[in-house]
């Protein structure tokens, strides 16, 4: 071996040490206030207990069990995250085998005619002819590409992992929310059509009445008029129920035709009648998926810049190829058709590395981005569960407001109904009573509706339901 490819060699192997260039990333650090308990987190309607993994378990409803089991073996949305996972997965595996040496092999044969020069002349002669190679090369990760490749790779994986369960997260709650809104519709239809009940009878009695001479037809015209308003919110429930139904399929992996059973006869919406447990702000930071992506892209875009700065620097790779080549397969290996070299290869861009430089200025801008937009999902997610916690609680107030009436109402319903029959009343009020009612029933069965929805958002922003997905 001659002393320039000894000392290359040498150099070559005292730079194994070399440090990794570019910044080491480090996860940012969570701001105290945003670990505490929620501002909106009253004792009335949430507890510091942790957030349960399935909390849609705590409706203790088996039929939603099962839609929210079936969907995450098969939405389309999850099949689609899932194929992302193992494309990203497969990148990562890639990258890692930068670390193993590059190998090629090569063989080739033919047959063909030349023509050669002899002592009368020339002359064609058939020949054959057989050759076999093999080429290796090994990168000496002296300034840290290959590791940040692959840590870019590993991150870019863990960013789709998480994207995949914040799937599970949506579609755990989209789930859930299409059952309830289904039951709810049901629920309201009751209602109305128990409200059409009482103003058929009303009506019928008013018809009486002025047959008899103790009304007249205005009174039967204004019971006629009320009832068919009744009669008109019949198909928006039928059909917001229909809706929700087919929604509901579509994220089982289900044609809209095929309703599960068991939620078209569901005629209640599930409801928790007691504090949310909701934790604080550090189990949510832990627990969301979108600040778990954040965070990796932001380790993802840390790498890009080692990856780029290394370009700065000289990229050596260790060689070596053997080659033989013969007229006849038996003299393939022998030493007189045998060639092979062994040395580092070399290749640097310098000293032209304005293109380089500007890599990494790009680089550095996308690392900033995505700290700005780890920062930005911090904050959303936190804004997110605040707002869902203040909404439920006023929904919570609203709905006892509501109840309290609907009773009243029902009560004054009876009274004038009963004053009525005995002359003591005008119809006119008998009528206002009904209405009166029928609003108070139909304001009732939205807002109970309304409660479980946001009961639904509260657990959705918490991000919850990803953990023991069986994945």
């Amino acid at each position: 071996m001659s002393r320039v490819m000894r000392a290359m060699l040498l150099s070559a192997t005292g730079l194994l040490g070399a440090c990794t260039v570019g910044p080491q990333f480090h996860a940012p650090a969570t701001p105290p206030v945003a670990a505490g308990a929620f501002v909106s987190a009253a004792p009335a309607i949430a507890s510091k207990a942790p957030a349960p993994a399935q909390w849609w378990r705590l409706y203790d409803d088996p039929a939603l069990d099962a839609l929210v089991t079936r969907a995450f073996a098969a939405n389309t949305d999850i099949r689609v995250a899932v194929a992302n996972l193992a494309q990203a997965r497969a990148v990562l595996a890639e990258s890692r085998s930068a670390r193993l040496p590059s190998t090629t092999a090569s063989a080739g044969a033919g047959y063909g005619r030349n023509v050669v020069a002899t002592p009368g002349g020339q002359r064609a002669v058939n020949s054959e002819f057989y050759s076999l190679g093999f080429d290796m090369s090994y990168e000496l990760d002296l300034y840290g590409r290959v590791t940040n490749s692959i840590r870019a790779a590993r991150a870019d994986a863990d960013a789709l992992a998480a994207a995949r369960d914040a799937v599970l997260v949506s579609v755990a709650a989209e789930t859930t929310r299409a059952y309830a809104d289904g039951c709810s519709a049901a629920r309201q239809l009751v209602v109305a059509q128990e409200s059409l009940k009482l103003q058929s009878e009303s009506f019928d009695l008013t018809e009486r009445l002025a047959q008899a001479g103790r009304g007249s037809p205005l009174d039967v015209a204004r019971a006629r008029a009320q009832l068919e308003s009744t009669r008109a919110t019949l198909p928006g429930f039928v059909g917001n129920r229909r809706s929700a139904l087919f929604r509901l399929a579509v994220l089982t992996g289900q044609p809209p035709s095929q309703i599960d059973p068991a939620a078209a006869s569901c005629k209640v919406a599930p409801r928790l009648r007691k504090p949310l447990p909701v934790g604080d702000g550090a189990a949510l930071l832990q627990r969301r998926p979108d600040i778990r992506q954040a965070e990796r892209k932001l380790a993802s875009a840390t790498a890009q810049i080692g990856i780029q700065t290394a370009a700065l620097f000289p990229q050596i790779r260790l060689g070596g190829s053997a080659q033989t080549a013969a007229t006849s397969v038996s003299n393939l290996f022998a030493p007189s058709g045998t060639t092979f070299s062994l040395g580092p290869l070399i290749s640097w861009t310098f000293p032209n590395i304005t293109v380089a430089r500007a890599r990494i200025a790009q680089a550095r801008a996308g690392s900033y981005a995505a700290l700005a937009s780890f920062d930005g999902v911090v904050l959303t997610a936190l804004q997110e569960t605040e707002t869902a916690l203040s909404d439920y609680g006023a929904s919570l107030d609203r709905n006892a407001a509501l109840r309290s009436a609907r009773d009243q109402s029902a009560e004054a319903a009876r009274i004038v109904n009963l004053r009525y029959r005995y002359g003591a009343e005008s119809f006119l009020n008998v009528l206002d009573a009904e209405r009166t009612l029928a609003n108070a029933e139909a304001e009732l069965a939205s807002s109970d509706a309304a409660l479980t929805t946001n009961q639904i958002a509260v657990f959705k922003a918490l991000g919850g339901g990803w953990e023991d997905a069986g994945r």
